[in-house]
């Protein structure tokens, strides 16, 4: 991917930094409970890895459901744990560590 700098046409984004969004539908989380506990954790997770994202908008989708009977609690500590695991993985595929 390439970043075009077109003169006259203004920036979608002005200032060069992280921006990062969460987007949990309730579609795949049914109760608000557990919608902002996920989003809790995507920006919990991307706070650590803020200084190795590169400089640009971010967008965190949830695509997928969390099994109701695995997670009975809306906000378990499981519940968490699990979200956790997962991004972490997906944010070592987007700013793997500087020694990797």
């Amino acid at each position: 991917m390439s970043v075009v700098n077109n003169p006259g046409v203004p920036a979608l984004f002005p200032v060069q930094r992280v921006w990062l969004g969460a987007m949990v539908p309730k579609r795949w989380a049914k109760r608000s409970v557990t919608r902002n506990a996920i989003k809790r954790q995507i920006y919990n997770v991307s706070a650590d890895f803020e200084p190795r994202l590169p400089a640009r908008a971010h967008v965190v989708r949830l695509r997928a459901s969390f099994d109701r009977a695995a997670f009975v609690s809306a906000s378990s500590d499981v519940l968490k744990a699990a979200v956790r695991a997962e991004l972490h993985q997906l944010f070592l595929r987007v700013a793997p560590p500087p020694d990797a």
